[in-house]
């Protein structure tokens, strides 16, 4: 697979890829993106209120670092460099004082802001550092919160909604997630993250948390507008189970229906899904025609009884729909 910038023999140089998301999805994305081209930018989620990244957020008023720092882990190589610094920079300090929890990449990042005055150079630097095969940029330059409209908290009540704030409250809820919106809203977005995503080749959304993780990016308003209006290709990369709370239930198609209706204009282009995944094609095809894309089927699940994609097999889906 392709592991250089530089032009192949026909003068065509790697694709120029944008990843949306955060936590363990994107994780997975950017492991197997890094794969395929080194012209990689992922764009993360900056929500998180939850463990490390909620206390250095709330004590230091900083961007939630959590997510990036797994976004950056996924990008070190698979040389001794990078396996190294990705175990350092996920560590996590195991006490009885204030550094009980706190990830080694965490407070690395955030010292750089505070020396730096400048979130996306203080992860410039980290991913220097890193040695990492592609840059990340938070998707807001300000600290969100995620407000979502859910259904049947009280089980008595089932159709009832309610309002609740907070990632983790949201990710955690026993309800039924109907759709999300920010606080602030209308955030800014991070020019950088809006120039890359001009500038791509492909945006990729998915996997992840669906509410939480990838439909946030389509709240902002000018990166959202540069999703709508970019000349990139989109691909949409479908979970491999629905999550508790968030989407219960939820069918392959699912997913694709939320998106349309958090981003009526957003087109799509290529869907991929776990073969393994789609136990009735008709109703994710018809969805996928709708949005103007074509699905893709493939092998991608570990194969090992757990809910994860397999970072070669996915890479070599993505490999084969990028470089197509």
């Amino acid at each position: 697979m392709s592991n250089s910038t530089a032009p192949d023999e026909e003068g065509r140089r790697p694709p120029r890829v944008v990843a949306l998301g955060g936590g363990h999805g994107l994780h997975a994305s950017l492991s197997a993106l890094r794969r395929v081209t080194t012209d990689v930018t992922a764009i993360v989620t900056v929500a998180d209120d939850g463990g490390s990244s909620g206390r250095l957020r709330e004590e230091l008023g900083v961007l939630p670092p959590g997510d990036l720092r797994m976004a950056l882990a996924a990008l070190c190589g698979d040389d001794e460099w990078g396996h190294t610094w990705s175990e350092v920079i996920q560590h996590r300090f195991r006490s009885e004082g204030d550094l009980h929890g706190h990830a080694v990449g965490n407070l690395l990042i955030v010292a750089l802001w505070e020396l730096l005055g400048d979130s996306v150079a203080g992860l410039d630097w980290v991913g220097q550092l890193l040695g990492a095969h592609g840059r990340v940029l938070p998707m807001s330059s300000v600290p969100l919160d995620i407000a979502a409209e859910v259904a049947g908290i009280d089980p008595l009540r089932p159709e009832e909604t309610t309002v609740v704030r907070g990632q983790v409250a949201c990710a955690s809820t026993s309800g039924r997630v109907r759709s999300i919106s920010l606080i602030p809203e209308e955030p800014p977005a991070s020019p950088q993250a809006v120039k890359a995503v001009r500038e791509a080749d492909w945006v990729v959304f998915g996997p992840g948390s669906w509410f939480t993780s990838v439909l946030p990016h389509l709240l902002v308003p000018d990166l959202a507008d540069a999703l709508i209006s970019t000349r990139a290709q989109r691909m949409v990369t479908l979970n491999l189970s629905p999550q508790r709370g968030e989407t219960d239930h939820f069918r392959p198609e699912t997913y694709l229906e939320v998106l349309h209706e958090h981003a009526p204009k957003l087109g799509v282009d290529v869907v991929l899904a776990d073969r393994g995944t789609v136990d009735d094609i008709e109703p994710l095809t018809s969805v996928v025609r709708r949005l103007g894309g074509r699905l893709e089927l493939d092998d991608l699940n570990r194969g090992d009884g757990t809910p994860r994609h397999d970072p070669e097999r996915l890479a070599a889906a993505l490999e084969r729909i990028l470089t197509d």
